[in-house]
């Protein structure tokens, strides 16, 4: 499972000209949901994705936490993420997920977020989004499970 989080200052998913979800100060993350992957991987990743400290303490360093700062996670579908680039100029996708493993994974990670922020902010599976992302810094990390 991979998560490509970059820090907020606002971002939002519209899907038809409509807001689906958006979020002040936080998390973006992408998701990319590989093939091998487990709810065991979601759980782990998204441990990691609530705790990873990218947020300024009073020192000015990257040393606090989401969860530290009360700040929230909006979470985005990506299926282009686990593309095998190596080679060629164009991707393969053979590493990622079959779309129903992809949708049920991409389902429990958001389920698990909801129960553990009190708050759900997703994008929407297999869907055209459009994806506006006000990069805080900009700060972006890859995180892979």
């Amino acid at each position: 499972m991979i998560g490509l989080i970059q820090r907020a200052a606002y971002a939002s998913v519209v899907i038809d000209d409509q807001p689906v979800a958006a979020i002040e100060a936080g998390i973006m993350l992408l998701l990319g949901v590989e093939k091998e992957d487990s709810q065991a991987k979601a759980d782990r990743l998204l441990q990691r994705v609530l705790n990873y400290r990218i947020f300024a303490d009073a020192q000015g360093r990257m040393n606090c936490s989401l969860l530290d700062m009360g700040y929230e996670l909006l979470i985005v579908p990506q299926f282009t993420l686990p593309a095998d680039t190596r080679k060629g100029n164009r991707p393969g996708f053979s590493p990622a997920a079959p779309p129903e493993l992809g949708q049920a994974l991409f389902g429990y990670f958001c389920q698990q977020a909801e129960e553990l922020l009190g708050q759900s902010n997703c994008g929407v599976f297999g869907a055209d989004m459009k994806v506006h992302l006000v990069n805080d810094g900009p700060v972006t990390f890859w995180l892979q499970q």
